[in-house]
């Protein structure tokens, strides 16, 4: 069993995961989410005191505990948002939220650039789409398409699945680059922002979510982003770069918790 530090509402936690359709690469049955990790399928179950991973091995444990976040510090953030007279409510109220990433830096940008100007019903529809043709199908889940499967692939393979021209020049040439993008993890958040803008296709938006859902940066803040925009506006009557600055240290935290508290009821 893996262990997740109280309080935590595995459903809450993995709504994202079902708020705009059904996810091939992270599908859930019978209560359980189901992913492929380090090649193989892997059934992530909530159980008393956190989740039942099998398998689980040395190199699929520590991808499960990426995926559920537990790089957040939330003890740390609940206290601080104690002192936000808009903020604290939303923490109270959404009690068991840890935020999810992505694990992979590739399949991350790659969400990125499929949910540009789209709704995000609509970019899952496309990535499913995306999976299911360069994927690999496992029992419950696909295998997110590997990097070089898709550098091998042509853009009007792309196109024929829904993507735009430009988005399909965009997911080949990041595939194609000589670039570690693992390496990224090490790096601060500025030269994270100007290493992902210099691709085409990637922009500020893209950068910051990379920050937020992929590296776990506490200062990450998509200002760029119309559904924060409008929580910012919603829940603290104020712009949202404005309110990124009132945020610091937490922007990241803050905004999954404005983000969930403005889609669910």
């Amino acid at each position: 069993m893996l262990r997740i530090p109280d309080p935590y509402d595995f459903e809450l936690s993995t709504e994202r995961l079902r708020a705009f359709g059904s996810d091939l690469a992270n599908p859930f049955h019978e209560g359980a989410l189901y992913r492929v990790l380090a090649g193989a399928e892997v059934r992530i179950a909530p159980v008393p005191g956190g989740v039942e991973v099998e398998p689980c091995d040395p190199k699929i444990g520590p991808l499960v505990e990426r995926l559920l976040g537990l790089e957040f510090d939330l003890a740390s953030f609940a206290d601080w948002a104690a002192g936000e007279p808009v903020l604290a409510p939303i923490v109270a109220r959404l009690r068991g939220l840890r935020p999810l990433l992505v694990p992979d830096p590739f399949e991350s940008l790659v969400i990125s650039i499929t949910a540009q100007q789209v709704s995000l019903r609509s970019a899952l529809a496309m990535r499913n789409r995306l999976t299911a043709r360069f994927g690999e199908r496992w029992v419950h889940a696909y295998a997110f398409p590997r990097r070089e499967r898709l550098a091998a692939a042509r853009e009007d393979e792309l196109v024929a699945l829904g993507f735009s021209r430009r988005k399909a020049e965009c997911v080949i040439g990041l595939a194609r680059a000589e670039v570690d993008l693992g390496s990224l993890a090490f790096a601060a958040d500025e030269e994270v922002r100007q290493a992902l803008v210099a691709f085409r296709g990637l922009g500020p938006w893209s950068a910051e979510w990379f920050l937020a859902r992929h590296l776990a940066r506490p200062r990450a803040w998509p200002a760029g982003d119309l559904v924060l925009r409008k929580a910012a506006d919603l829940f603290y009557r104020t712009e949202v770069r404005e309110l990124g600055r009132r945020l610091d240290p937490f922007q990241n935290l803050s905004a999954h918790y404005l983000l969930s508290a403005f889609r669910i009821p």
